[in-house]
């Protein structure tokens, strides 16, 4: 039998059950707002997303590719195109475009062409340093370590901040080797 071919993230997207945008978007202003009462630190808050995102897409990847038949990608490049236009696809319906590698095709950025996230959302001039999307950068950090990629994942531009976009800088540090606890011929 022949292996599952990849599936599309809008197929994906499509076979799913949806959560109410509107729900989820209110939601997530909800948690960021009591980081931001609990925590009384901006930056604070900034780490505290980008660590929940990181749980998040420790446990996420194993949906991801239990659901998209995705196979293991040859570089970090397809790596970077899987992400863009298969996982956010698949998770939150929207896609985003990969562009500025460097020479070497270690770092890249992520545009994303869309954000649920910040709808309904305006930043007080107290909270100019936050990262309101932040939990995107643990997300994928969080995800392509479970993937042996050691990533650092950082904001480079922000609407909300006043930017034209919203851009995620993904910059790969190292490719892990897989470990693997037992040898099958011992």
């Amino acid at each position: 039998m022949a292996p599952a071919a990849p599936r599309s993230g809008e197929a994906i997207f499509a076979s799913v059950e949806h959560v109410n945008s509107e729900l989820f978007t209110l939601t997530y202003g909800a948690i960021v707002r009591q980081l931001l009462t609990d925590l009384e630190d901006v930056e604070e808050v900034n780490k505290q997303l980008d660590q929940m995102g990181y749980n998040i897409g420790i446990r996420l990847v194993d949906e991801f590719l239990a659901k998209s038949n995705v196979s293991k990608c040859v570089d970090f490049k397809e790596t970077a195109e899987v992400i863009a236009k298969v996982g956010f696809k698949m998770f939150l319906g929207i896609t985003a475009s990969v562009t500025n590698w460097d020479a070497e095709g270690t770092t890249c950025s992520l545009i994303l062409e869309d954000n649920p996230l910040v709808d309904f959302v305006e930043l007080p001039d107290t909270c100019q340093d936050l990262y309101y999307c932040n939990i995107f950068s643990g997300i994928i950090r969080g995800a392509l370590e479970m993937v042996s990629m050691k990533t650092e994942v950082t904001w480079v531009r922000d609407m909300l901040r006043g930017d034209d976009a919203f851009e995620l800088k993904v910059k790969l540090l190292k490719q892990v080797s897989e470990e693997y606890p037992y040898k099958d011929d011992e």
